[in-house]
């Protein structure tokens, strides 16, 4: 018989009153706590005494994530509430643990998320803008989003992340995007300022301009000078630091095409070069996520500036040659060999590692390679091109075409375990 778990861990979601923003259901739920974990802005407004938690134990969270579960662990199967802002299932704490617990082990109680209060205020159409967190994570993850006439939501860390939000816009060409900090929503110091992103200036933690406590939205404007990095595979090639190991803007979208990026997919880039296969895979499909392996060190380091500079500063570099720096990693949903197709044991310890029904690309433009593609295209079948792109450039006082090098692609999907 299927055990049946117990929720033991309660996550309410509260505004910026407090639990005065409760009904009657969460408070009831607060006052079963055994351990109660809070903001210490929320604690210090509570009436333990009240709540009848005088033996409770009362804990200020001011953990980060990771010490937060191994918190939780400790006390697994014991009552425990958490207080946390908004909706916890909305780039919270609710959604973090839910990928640690069974669904039976813990209840959620939300409360309106800062993106929908944001919305209210704003004006704005939810399902029409880019809902983000740069609470906790890299403001360079903004970058995806900042687009001609795209509107941002976005939850922040502290008064700083609008600094460095509109640093970032002003650095694009979005100098005049209109940034409007909506702070403390729902709660009686709740104030709102608009700006343009160039009126923003320095951060001055003396004498700051914005509360901690808020949530921004952007208008993006672009002025004339603004690069157009739209999430389509096929950036420009400029968008990148590289040594010349690059594969080409045309070639790099027909690749991005036949490794087909999807949510939450895990691609493995081996031979990432300046990692540009790796970092358009991550900004073409929400959450997906890339394992950039590069053996020289100088490259590792332009696949870091280029993940910084194009939003994507979660993709994970392995420095060494593969397929010894292959092992032990995550198993890949796809794989592209953009290097060392023809080296012994690369294609079969990326084959070996490709989860069924995954996707492995490799592009070439050798005819050892070639020779070596042909070779697995008649073991494994899938499909191979030869793609040959000409771009126009000047001879003297005409134009012509001038050839880059033929790549030859083969592209194959692994069986089901049960094919």
């Amino acid at each position: 018989m299927k055990q049946t778990l117990k929720p033991w861990l309660t996550i309410v979601g509260i505004g910026d009153d407090g639990i005065a923003t409760l009904t009657p259901q969460a408070i009831e739920l607060v006052k079963q706590a055994e351990t109660l974990v809070a903001p210490e802005r929320v604690l210090e407004n509570l009436d333990l005494a009240a709540l009848g938690l005088t033996e409770a134990e009362i804990v200020p969270w001011t953990m980060g994530v990771g010490p937060t579960l191994k918190f939780l662990e400790e006390r697994r199967g014991r009552p425990v509430t958490i207080l946390a802002t908004g909706d916890p299932m909305h780039f919270g704490i609710g959604a973090t643990m839910r990928r640690k617990l069974a669904a039976e082990e813990m209840q959620v109680i939300p409360s309106p998320s800062g993106f929908s209060l944001a919305a209210a205020r704003l004006g704005w159409s939810l399902s029409d803008a880019a809902c983000i967190s740069l609470h906790g994570r890299a403001v360079v993850g903004v970058h995806p989003h900042i687009l001609p006439e795209n509107r941002i939501v976005t939850l922040t860390s502290v008064a700083r992340t609008i600094h460095e939000v509109a640093d970032i816009l002003v650095a694009r060409g979005y100098g005049r995007s209109v940034m409007t900090v909506l702070e403390h929503m729902g709660g009686n110091r709740e104030r709102t300022v608009k700006v343009t992103a160039d009126e923003v200036g320095p951060y001055d933690p003396d004498n700051p301009k914005f509360a901690d406590f808020n949530v921004l939205g952007v208008e993006c404007v672009a002025g004339e000078s603004a690069a157009l990095y739209p999430t389509v595979p096929g950036l420009p090639d400029e968008a990148f630091i590289h040594d010349g190991q690059l594969t080409k803007s045309e070639m790099r979208a027909a690749t991005l095409a036949a490794l087909k990026p999807c949510p939450l997919a895990l691609l493995w880039d081996v031979g990432a070069g300046c990692g540009s296969i790796a970092i358009e895979w991550m900004r073409a499909a929400r959450g997906a996520k890339a394992f950039a392996v590069e053996a020289k060190r100088e490259r590792v380091r332009m696949i870091a500036d280029n993940a910084a500079a194009l939003g994507t500063p979660r993709i994970k570099v392995f420095t060494g040659e593969a397929p010894a720096a292959l092992q032990d990693l995550d198993r890949p949903d796809a794989v592209f060999i953009g290097g060392g197709v023809t080296d012994e044991g690369v294609f079969e310890a990326c084959w070996e590692a490709l989860k069924p029904g995954g996707r492995l690309v490799a592009n070439v433009v050798t005819i050892e390679g070639e020779t070596r593609l042909a070779d697995l295209h008649r073991a494994h079948g899938g499909t191979m091109r030869r793609i040959a792109v000409s771009r126009l450039e000047k001879v003297g006082g005409f134009s012509g075409w001038k050839p880059l090098m033929p790549v030859t692609q083969w592209a194959v999907d692994k069986p089901l375990e049960s094919e």
